[in-house]
């Protein structure tokens, strides 16, 4: 039924908590998990003032910046990747730049997975709230069904 998912994870506690039920869904058909982690430039503006006030060119330690957070966030990936697919099931890492919420919508439709498998909550958790920003934008724009894990 659920062949291919969209796991998007910003490795925190909620979406490491739904990753077990991402490999739970093998038993429901799922043949291939698309592993996807964005990383947002929400936050650099501070690091960025900084490198401007040193005199180092903005868009250079911008990439420099995002090079360092992408290595550490692949690294995280792949363990993942290698989880997955010792539960049996095909994986497959995608990293991208940009906006969470948008970049989960562009690849779901662009991978045409069947199902988003996500936290309630990603890194920045609010308490109090129903859903996190990110998981009530994908729920609300989505064109797939999606499984919310708190």
């Amino acid at each position: 039924m659920f062949k291919k998912i969209l796991y998007p994870t910003d490795f925190s506690k909620d979406a490491m908590k739904t990753l077990e039920y991402v490999k739970k869904l093998k038993e429901a058909g799922t043949e291939e998990v698309i592993i996807l982690c964005v990383l947002h430039e929400y936050g650099l503006d501070s690091a960025l003032e900084g490198c401007e006030w040193a005199g180092i060119e903005v868009e250079k330690c911008k990439e420099n910046l995002l090079d360092v957070i992408a290595k550490d966030k692949e690294a995280k990936a792949q363990k993942i990747h290698e989880e997955i697919e010792a539960s049996g099931i095909k994986g497959k890492v995608r990293m991208e730049v940009g906006n969470p919420a948008a970049k989960i919508l562009e690849i779901a439709d662009e991978e045409d997975v069947s199902l988003i498998v996500m936290g309630a909550y990603g890194e920045r958790k609010a308490l109090g709230l129903l859903l996190g920003s990110v998981a009530e934008k994908v729920v609300r724009h989505t064109k797939v069904p999606v499984l919310i894990i708190r």
